[in-house]
């Protein structure tokens, strides 16, 4: 019961802090809950979350499937390695030379509020070998397993993540967005943050 909680907390720190910055769907769904209501806000949300556990479930067989040869193991772990370093990086950067961008809101009025969500999310390709690479890291150092438990309180606190920065930017919108930069810049180095200590915990694993 405490390697669950262990991995349920982990799993949705390692997604709230990776959907945290300002950008397409948190964004989208700060526009919704405004012009449609908090309700609607809540609802792209969800969307974005359920969209989240399905990639998150095909990041879960992937590493499934690779762990079952050592050397796909060691392949996958040194990809996760390059992925969480070029991360720490680009988030680090992006802090130090944050400033505002204008972000890019895609209207879908013929969509509603659940599907929008989960349409946008889907389209974010990256949460796949992110959630590929945590759940190996995870894997070799004992926090999970592949036992259908284990998979289900993975997938559910990635987007239970998920949807808690959603739900914050539904409902914090108007007062985050007057302070935006310091916000994202923030953020940004925590996500860098997060990006060693899983490069650290690769590179331990690697090497040791």
């Amino acid at each position: 019961m405490q390697q669950l909680a262990t991995l349920f907390v982990f799993t949705f720190g390692a997604a709230f802090f990776a959907s945290l910055p300002p950008g397409l769907l948190n964004l989208n769904v700060a526009k919704t809950g405004v012009e449609k209501g908090k309700a609607n806000g809540v609802i792209f949300g969800l969307g974005v979350a359920v969209a989240v556990m399905l990639q998150t479930y095909l990041a879960v067989r992937i590493a499934k499937y690779i762990s079952r040869n050592q050397h796909f193991i060691e392949v996958l772990l040194q990809i996760a390695l390059v992925l969480f370093f070029v991360l720490a990086i680009y988030f680090f950067v992006k802090a130090k030379k944050q400033h505002r961008e204008a972000f890019v809101v895609v209207e879908a009025k013929k969509r509603n509020s659940f599907s929008k969500g989960v349409f946008l999310a889907l389209i974010n390709l990256l949460a796949i070998p992110y959630y590929s690479g945590l759940n190996t890291v995870f894997h070799t150092q004992g926090l999970i397993s592949y036992k259908i438990i284990d998979e289900i309180i993975f997938i559910i606190a990635a987007g239970s993540g998920t949807f808690l920065a959603m739900y914050l930017y539904v409902f914090y919108f108007n007062r985050m967005e007057h302070k935006t930069n310091a916000f994202s810049k923030n953020s940004n180095y925590i996500l860098s943050g997060l990006m060693v200590l899983l490069f650290i915990i690769t590179c331990f694993r690697l090497f040791n």
